[in-house]
């Protein structure tokens, strides 16, 4: 190669492309496709949110008997003890199976405050022993008198679950007294003794005497195998009865000692329902949204509704647990 070979040495030619003219494009890159986001969840998925409806029921009936249960107790006994010290104030607390306008007495309705300073027990008595009352502390058997006049009356308290009022009545001893205070005043009573199944029964109390039978399950806690009785008598006067409409075959089965509520079917069966749909809706929320954003929406409402069935699986459980 020579020198004349070479290209000349000197400014660079002039460009040829107009001022006004539009900028070149630039060079287009191959279009990558998105991998598309699963819409429906996968088995895994399905597996793991038929796995959070089961924790999620087993979690809430543990709270619902357990801490949750304890704080319902307290509350309604609360809200329990201020309705009844109105009532009594007013003369207004029921003292039979009808209330002052010939209607029977609501379930729930709190009717007596029962105090037995040796177990450190202080609970308000409510109308009724079906398991939703009982949630809220002891009960008084409706087809029986009131505590304090002539005849056997009966409470039914939870030995566990629900703050668990009646769980200490066997450390009560025969002599021991204890009060209760209904509408007609404060009664005493003198324990006879403490049985269970197999146990002898006391006999009957006289023509025109009052006795108190306390009920509550025996044998281990939340797994009661039978009945806990104390039996105790009146020692003080007798009140006045009113005349009771309602004998024993009033009374529903699910108000007898170690009964369930069957009317929390229906309940139960809408609450699960939700509850099923809660969790699908998890899973297709995962399928889109991922992980983090699910939980944060999903879990309260997976909560919400798993106690509100636990709560009506409860009332299917003995009223006595």
């Amino acid at each position: 190669m020579t020198v004349t070979d070479l290209p000349p040495v000197g400014p660079a030619a002039p460009s040829t492309r107009s001022p006004w003219a539009p900028p070149p494009e630039p060079p287009r890159l191959p279009v990558v496709a998105r991998p598309r986001r699963r819409v429906l969840p996968d088995g895994p998925q399905l597996l793991g949110a038929a796995l959070a409806i089961l924790a999620a029921l087993l979690i809430g009936l543990v709270l619902e008997l357990g801490p949750l249960g304890s704080l319902k107790h307290l509350r309604d006994h609360e809200t329990g003890y201020a309705e009844l010290r109105e009532s009594l104030a007013k003369g207004t607390t029921p003292i039979g199976q009808l209330d002052r306008d010939g209607k029977p007495v609501e379930p729930g309705t709190p009717v007596a405050l029962l105090e037995v300073e040796q177990l450190g027990l202080r609970e308000v008595v409510r109308e009724g022993t079906g398991g939703g009352v009982l949630q809220s502390g002891p009960g008084h058997r409706r087809d029986t008198p009131m505590p304090g006049q002539a005849g056997t009356s009966v409470l039914l308290g939870r030995q566990a679950g629900y703050g668990g009022p009646f769980g200490e009545l066997g450390d009560l001893r025969p002599g021991e007294t204890f009060r209760v205070t209904t509408g007609q005043g404060p009664s005493v009573f003198r324990v006879l003794d403490t049985r269970r199944v197999g146990d002898p029964v006391p006999p009957a109390a006289r023509s025109g005497a009052g006795r108190l039978v306390l009920v509550t399950g025996s044998g281990p806690d939340y797994a009661p195998t039978g009945t806990l009785v104390v039996d105790a008598d009146l020692v003080t006067d007798v009140r006045p009865a009113n005349p009771r409409p309602f004998g024993p075959d009033a009374l529903p089965t699910s108000e007898t000692a170690m009964g369930t509520d069957e009317g929390a079917w229906i309940p139960l069966v809408l609450w699960g329902e939700g509850l099923v749909l809660a969790a699908v809706g998890l899973a297709l929320a995962w399928a889109r949204w991922g992980r983090r954003p699910t939980w944060i929406v999903g879990v309260p409402v997976v909560t919400a509704l798993a106690l509100a069935v636990a709560d009506q699986v409860a009332r299917l459980l003995p009223n006595l647990i």
